[in-house]
């Protein structure tokens, strides 16, 4: 891709394509261009759908010409995380045994992209099931970070982070059931948002009434992740969390000078006993400062009672035990030891184990609550240091200023499950790089539905920094 395309923001592309100024088959195949030329060296795609792509564009030029009425996405190219469901394009799920699967159905929220005019190229790695946070599987290997081709783009949406990055596309779909949208965003310098339980509907929840996972928008500006809203939110009769939820204008209602004056941010760098790597500290400290000179209120709560992933494991792991377990005793050679041996785990878990996560996890969503009664925002960092290196293994140790820990759930990310738990939307924004060189995670967090609210917020913080450079790996 042109250095020119590649840099635009969606928002400016999809101006550029209604003014006529860029084409919609130059801007697809670009991109197209882009991710095959960088595939071989990031190995963030399972599937590349040029042919249908090229023919999406070709479309969407002619109905530009003949002056149709186009959508708010019309002729922009986009990724879609290979677990969530595309119509005639191959949806793997990151496993061996489904490397052939097509899905009849878009996921709704693929839908209402396609619906605006989005241009679907690929289908983006992630690891079995998204069942770890960095992407690898013995169906496609290793996905690589942008920034430093030795360490992990952080997972499980670690291909929809590191293509947009890449700048590959300016938009990306992707997931998150414990920070799979958040974690990879922080580690790839990009902006990763969960949203409220229900405001995009999730299609593929087999459980939508306990469901703690995501379909989300990865994207390189919050102006951008607006704009995903815009297509994306909204009720459907598939998700009953969706039902009721208050409209907004995600797409127009840009953040103002003023977005962050007097508004109550309450900041926790990590629950105790939990570490925080010195650069990440660091870089922490000087986004509250940052956010107290956009006129914020900034205060510290306590993060006691917030050591989430034991409640988090136990529901989660149970959840997967009943769904992959069948697979497994099916074709026990055709998953990696890593994902047995969580399925595993899980039959440790009781019936009532598993009702007691439930009545804490409520016990969460009221904790949270509370803190809302004192502050408009949460502010932490996303992540408690930098990308691990590439192979890290989730059973594995993982280091913090020469200092080894274990549980790197608990240790790297304990910030980004709560909210899963809770429903509360919760969104990453780069705020700086380590000593390493690496991105790392400013993670802000608001009332439940407040989602534009904090957008605005985010995207307010956003434009009073400097942007980060080109990943060097691929500038």
């Amino acid at each position: 891709m042109s250095d020119s395309l590649c840099d635009l923001s969606a928002v400016e592309a999809a101006s550029l394509i209604r003014t006529k100024a860029v084409s919609p088959v130059e801007l697809v195949r670009d991109s197209l261009e882009r991710a095959e030329r960088l595939q071989p060296v990031l190995n963030c795609f399972i599937t590349l759908c040029a042919e249908e792509a090229m023919a999406a564009a070709r479309l969407a030029e002619a109905a530009l010409m003949r002056g149709d009425a186009t959508g708010l996405l019309h002729g922009l190219p986009y990724t879609v995380k290979d677990l969530v469901n595309t119509a005639g394009v191959r949806t793997t799920f990151g496993a061996v045994p489904f490397s052939a699967n097509v899905p009849a159905d878009d996921a709704v929220a693929v839908a209402r992209l396609r619906q605006q005019g989005a241009i679907l190229i690929g289908k983006t790695t992630t690891p079995e099931f998204g069942s770890k946070s960095m992407t690898d599987s013995p169906l496609f290997g290793h996905t690589r970070n942008a920034w430093n081709l030795e360490r992990t783009c952080g997972g499980s949406s670690g291909g929809a982070a590191a293509a947009t990055a890449a700048g590959i596309t300016a938009l990306a779909v992707a997931s998150d059931g414990g920070g799979s949208t958040r974690i990879p965003a922080a580690c790839n310098g990009v902006v990763g948002f969960k949203q409220s339980l229900g405001a995009i509907p999730h299609s593929q929840a087999q459980d939508a009434i306990g469901n703690q996972t995501y379909v989300t928008p990865t994207t390189r500006t919050v102006a951008d992740t607006r704009l995903m809203m815009a297509a994306m939110a909204g009720p459907h009769d598939c998700d009953p969390w969706s039902l009721g939820v208050p409209r907004a204008d995600y797409a127009s209602a840009a953040a103002s000078p003023g977005t962050l004056r007097g508004k109550r941010v309450r900041y926790c760098a990590a629950p105790p006993g939990r570490p925080v790597a010195a650069d990440v500290r660091r870089a922490f400290e000087a986004a509250l400062a940052r956010l107290a000179d956009l006129g914020a209120e900034v205060e510290p709560f306590d993060g006691a009672g917030f050591d989430v992933e034991p409640i988090w494991r136990v529901i989660n792991h149970t959840v997967w035990r009943t769904r992959f377990l069948p697979l497994i005793e099916r074709e026990p050679d055709a998953y990696s030891p890593t994902f047995r041996r969580q399925i595993a785990t899980a039959a440790a878990f009781s019936a009532q184990q598993y009702q007691e996560a439930m009545f804490a996890r409520t016990a969460l969503y009221r904790k949270v609550q509370a803190l809302f009664g004192q502050a408009d925002l949460l502010a932490m960092p996303t992540m408690s240091r930098t990308a691990l290196p590439l192979g890290t293994d989730i059973f594995d140790t993982m280091d913090i200023d020469g200092r080894s820990y274990g549980d790197i759930r608990a240790h790297w990310y304990p910030w980004t499950m709560l909210f899963n738990l809770t429903g509360h939307p919760a969104v990453s924004v780069p705020c700086g790089l380590g000593q390493d060189g690496l991105p790392i995670g400013l993670q802000l967090v608001a009332p439940c539905h407040a989602d534009l609210q904090l957008l605005q917020a985010a995207e307010a913080y956003e434009l009073a920094c400097a942007p980060l450079p080109r990943p060097p790996a691929i500038a």
